[in-house]
């Protein structure tokens, strides 16, 4: 296993979409929304430990969820849990990551992966990934994955390349042309026609070097921040030091900052059975389903003329529905949420109208 290979896994986010199963004080990355006996974050970490040493393995999250890393991730060290103080979007954490790995290793290449996405097929997401690392340290070339579209979906964003334009190393590392938006129906059934545009997974594969060359070049404002304190990484003044200047970041993605600027990005056309998990629907779409096209967890769940419905209850409570077609079904802790799927886009506004209306608690 080559030892200058890196991973960034972030883990910040909140899971707003998945409420009410996914809460502040414990976020879809920490759940197990599969059923599986894992949560998204064990899964995607050990997933990465066949790309690179444990050690070189960096969960980027806020504070309050350096407990639950600890707790979930066995043999992870404080110091690859790198905290934020503060959201601030993903350049801002992947720039913070960057500097303390360069502190260990300048020579470092990297991938950086969201904590909470499925993938399927992990063997060949992992050869995918090792030819995207091959290639970054050998060119200086900042390298996405992008997924080849089954159908227009108008949640995620696209990516269109170039076919004829490729790395001199490897002729599936493909030029990107441009990045575009969450588009609509229309115009994403017109991107999956063209055959040259594929879904943006988020995932990243380059060499510290290029990374670092591009942020000082496209997002400068956010390099030289994290800069003033080259001597603090991985001491005992680092803390303190991103304490102090962690807010002064501005909010911005990675994929806006720089990514759409840059002038060496590549993408893989990949097909690894990934999904991000986005939505109740999108679990839907990958959890198991009976014989009525319902999706149970809970082990005392009883259904009458009840279909198509994602249904997530505690272990132990019993639960009888009937004449459902086509709803979400959660109870976590101290609420219950009965939703149409296709109404799905509302469960932000519940989240929004039970912070109003009831308080905190309930968040």
């Amino acid at each position: 296993m080559n030892k200058n290979n890196y991973c960034i896994i972030m883990a910040g986010g909140v899971g707003s979409r998945f409420w009410p199963m996914s809460r502040i004080s414990k976020p879809k990355q920490f759940l197990d929304v599969l059923g599986v006996g894992q949560s998204l974050i064990k899964m995607t970490y050990n997933r990465f430990k066949n790309i690179c040493p444990q050690e070189n393995i960096y969960i980027v999250t806020n504070q309050i969820y350096k407990d639950l890393v600890k707790e979930q991730l066995e043999g992870i060290t404080d110091d690859c849990i790198v905290t934020e103080p503060a959201r601030r979007n993903t350049a801002p954490c992947i720039t913070y990551a960057n500097f303390k790995i360069m502190a260990k290793n300048p020579e470092a290449n990297i991938v950086v992966a969201p904590s909470d996405h499925l993938i399927l097929k992990e063997d060949e997401f992992l050869r995918i990934v090792n030819s995207a690392l091959d290639v970054a340290k050998q060119q200086e070339v900042l390298v996405t994955l992008g997924i080849k579209p089954s159908y227009p979906n108008t949640g995620y964003g696209y990516i269109q390349y170039d076919k004829d334009d490729y790395t001199t190393i490897d002729k599936n590392v493909k030029k990107v042309k441009i990045f575009t938006e969450k588009p609509d129906l229309e115009m994403a059934k017109k991107f999956i026609q063209s055959g040259d545009f594929l879904w943006n997974a988020g995932i990243f594969i380059w060499s510290l070097k290029s990374i670092n060359t591009a942020l000082q070049t496209y997002l400068p404002e956010v390099y030289n921040i994290f800069m003033q304190g080259l001597d603090n990484y991985n001491t005992d003044k680092e803390e303190s030091f991103i304490n102090e200047i962690y807010t002064s970041c501005p909010s911005i993605s990675i994929d806006y900052g720089v990514m759409e600027k840059a002038g060496n990005v590549y993408v893989i056309p990949s097909d690894f059975g990934w999904s991000d998990v986005g939505t109740w629907n999108a679990l839907y779409q990958v959890r198991e389903k009976d014989a009525n096209g319902n999706s149970i967890i809970g082990k005392n769940v009883m259904t009458y003329d009840t279909t198509n419905s994602i249904i997530t209850m505690p272990k132990d409570k019993l639960v009888v529905l009937q004449g459902l077609d086509g709803y979400i079904i959660v109870e976590s802790d101290n609420t219950l949420m009965i939703c149409k799927k296709e109404e799905e886009q509302r469960v932000k506004q519940f989240l929004t109208d039970v912070e109003v209306k009831k308080g905190e608690k309930y968040l």
